[in-house]
C-alpha cells in the first residue's frame, strides 16, 4: 500500500522523470501535489501499468492534483550538462511551473539539487512508495510517451511510437540503417562499439 506522503503536515510534491536512458528524445519530469484525502486502487510506479491504465489514470492525477506540471529537457541540453543533471532540470523545471510552491519535495531516485530553500528527500524506488511520486511518474511517462508518438510522424524508421526511444534491437538497427536524427542524443553510445555509424 503506498503512503500518501512523507510528511502529513506539509504542502508536499512528488517528483520524477522519464526517458533517462533512451537514445532519443527528452527526459521529462512531472511534479504533483495530491489532495490529503487522494487515493486510487491502482496508482502505482508507471513501469507497472499498462499504457491503457497509465493513460486512465493521467486523467484522474490532472482532474483532481492540487497542483501538477511537466517539463521537457531537450537532446542539445541533455548533450551539454548531461542526463543526470538534465534529469534534476526537468524536475526543478516542473516544480516551477507548480501553481501553488511546495513546502517539501519528495524525488523517486537518489540524487537531486536543491531547489531553492525547499527541503527535500530522495527515496529509492519511491514512485512505488509514495503517490505524489507515483503520480508524478505516470506524467512524466504520459507526456514523453506522446511527444514520442509526435515525432515518430516524421520519422517512422526509428518505430519511436513503439520503442519511444529506448534501445532496443531495432533502434539500434535502424540508427545503423539510416544515421542520427537530429532527436538522438549526440553523447550518448547510439551503437555498440563494433558498429559503425553514419554520422
Amino acid at each position: 500500500m503506498l503512503q500518501l506522503k512523507i510528511h502529513s503536515s506539509l504542502l508536499e510534491c512528488g517528483t520524477d522523470e522519464a526517458g533517462r536512458g533512451c537514445l532519443a528524445g527528452p527526459v521529462t519530469a512531472a511534479a504533483v501535489i495530491l489532495p490529503d484525502d487522494f487515493n486510487h486502487p491502482f496508482l502505482t510506479d508507471s513501469k507497472q501499468l499498462s499504457e491503457k491504465k497509465r493513460l486512465l489514470l493521467k486523467e484522474v492525477i490532472e482532474t483532481e492534483a492540487k497542483a501538477c506540471a511537466v517539463a521537457h529537457v531537450m537532446m542539445d541540453e541533455i548533450d551539454t550538462i548531461n542526463i543526470l543533471n538534465a534529469s534534476i532540470l526537468a524536475m526543478h523545471r516542473a516544480i516551477e511551473k507548480l501553481t501553488t510552491p511546495p513546502e517539501f519535495i519528495a524525488i523517486d531516485g537518489n540524487r537531486f539539487k536543491p531547489f531553492g530553500k525547499t527541503p527535500y528527500e530522495c527515496v529509492i524506488k519511491g514512485d512505488s512508495k509514495y503517490l505524489h511520486i507515483a503520480a508524478a511518474s505516470i506524467l512524466a511517462k504520459t507526456a514523453r510517451d506522446a511527444f514520442m508518438k509526435r515525432i515518430h510522424d516524421d520519422y517512422p524508421m526509428y518505430n519511436w511510437q513503439k520503442n519511444k526511444g529506448y534501445p532496443t534491437v531495432e533502434h539500434r538497427a535502424a540508427i545503423q540503417k539510416y544515421g542520427v536524427s537530429p532527436f538522438h542524443r549526440k553523447s550518448f553510445k547510439l551503437l555498440p562499439e563494433q558498429l559503425k555509424l553514419k554520422l
